[in-house]
């Protein structure tokens, strides 16, 4: 039975299967690749399904039916969701406010679950093993890189590269960027994240380095790493909807706009999420597009929140495809920004009166939140997207509180790991030197 095919989100590209998408990263024609047709469910089939693997198998079914991966999803799925679960919690907070805490895998962060979920796809595609071992680029604002790593340290099929911009991380994430070794190479670019994002996508679509080195991307730009991060939105949805009887609604911390673009899709499945608001820092690309109806990247600005300092990102253009009409887009999404100061409140200030501890990106959701009206509080059960765990902010965090964070063992380990990184200046010259 012939499968899903995948489109390139410029329309420039031939149709090519899960696969094929997975295993090239980005389009030829620059694009990010996006489901020809997005595949509708009946919500009401999911219920009584428990767990995270078995829910992938059933969600993500579709997008792998008549892949060479298909009969692989149940063991890819097994491998990705068993690492942590995301969990559901209720805030100390009179409203509906729930908390969907996605930092419980080995590098406290919501990213873990889609790099793991893509290094095992990449790994069934490598066998048998290759001649020439695949090169994983991939440009990280803080937590990308680190779980990329991990999910792909010790893989002798594989190098992975991270490109992370110098000075612009927070110490705990630049020690996770940088503490492996073995077959993962660390690049500190004297640059912005945007920087590292147009080296990876320029490296790409240069054919002579692209043959060279065998490029493959883990970033969000990868479908491999998007499809898994529907898993989350998709369970928490049926969960809190059979708990309330109502439609979840949720804020998402948004940079790059991946973990946006994942919820997105899963609403427009037919699973139960309600409205989805982005929350920004001061990187306002995205909350002046959806006001004015003009795209208008920019240089991007340092902020608390440093994962989230995109100026440019690349799954807008996934987000735009799926609302070809900026009306029906205004429609389905909206998003704010949150400055430094106001980032800093809100730690301080639900932690006092909630004692909830929240990393700075988190923060922005909760703030957010905030500045809901009594109704909106009160009508929808409400979820904060918790993306990372403040230990790996706690220069930011514990002076706000007032007292140390716990550090999960999992980190705890991987901050006694000596160092190793090589800086670059952001030019494509400098990064095929690297590689070589």
């Amino acid at each position: 039975m012939p499968g899903l095919k995948f489109a390139s989100s410029r329309g420039g590209a031939p149709l090519v299967s899960l696969s094929e998408a997975i295993a090239q990263g980005l389009a030829p024609d620059g694009g990010l690749y996006i489901p020809s047709k997005l595949p509708t469910v009946d919500a009401a089939a999911f219920a009584g399904v428990s767990g995270l693997p078995q829910l992938a198998r059933l969600a993500l079914a579709t997008f792998f039916s008549g892949d060479g991966l298909h009969d692989a999803l149940a063991e890819i799925a097994d491998a990705a969701f068993t690492v942590a679960a995301p969990t559901t919690i209720v805030t100390a907070c009179s409203d509906p406010l729930f908390a969907l805490e996605l930092y419980h895998g080995p590098t406290a962060a919501f990213k873990d679950f889609g790099a793991r979920f893509l290094a095992e796809s990449q790994r069934c595609l490598q066998a048998p093993a290759p001649a020439q071992p695949l090169t994983i680029l991939v440009a990280t604002s803080g937590d990308t890189g680190g779980a990329v790593a991990a999910a792909f340290n010790g893989r002798a099929w594989a190098r992975v590269v991270i490109l992370y911009p110098k000075g612009l991380v927070s110490p705990r994430q630049e020690q996770q960027l940088t503490c492996w070794g073995d077959n993962v190479l660390s690049l500190r670019v004297d640059g912005t994240f945007d920087d590292c994002q147009g080296l990876v996508k320029e490296a790409f679509q240069d054919p002579q380095l692209s043959r060279k080195h065998r490029f493959s991307s883990a970033n969000s730009i990868n479908i491999g790493r998007l499809l898994p991060q529907m898993v989350y939105y998709i369970a928490s949805s049926l969960e809190l909807s059979e708990r309330t009887g109502l439609t979840p609604c949720y804020i998402i911390p948004a940079g790059n706009l991946g973990n946006a673009c994942a919820a997105l899709w899963a609403r427009a499945m037919g699973f139960p999420l309600g409205r989805i608001i982005l929350a920004h820092n001061i990187n306002r690309a995205v909350p002046d597009f959806l006001a004015s109806g003009r795209w208008q990247p920019r240089p991007s600005i340092a902020t608390l929140a440093s994962a989230m300092d995109v100026g440019n990102p690349s799954n807008i253009e996934r987000i735009r495809a799926l609302y070809p009409s900026f009306a029906t887009l205004r429609e389905h999404l909206s998003a704010d920004t949150v400055d430094d100061v106001t980032i800093r409140a809100r730690i301080g200030g639900d932690f006092m009166q909630y004692g909830r501890e929240w990393c700075p990106h988190t923060a922005t959701a909760a703030e957010v939140y905030s500045r809901l009206s009594a109704t909106e509080r009160r009508d929808q059960p409400w979820v904060v997207v918790a993306t990372a765990h403040p230990a790996k902010f706690n220069e930011i965090v514990e002076p706000i509180i007032g007292r140390p964070i716990q550090v999960p063992q999992s980190l705890a380990h991987l901050l006694r790991l000596p160092r190793h990184c090589v800086d670059l200046p952001p030019t494509l010259e400098a990064l095929a030197a690297a590689l070589a």
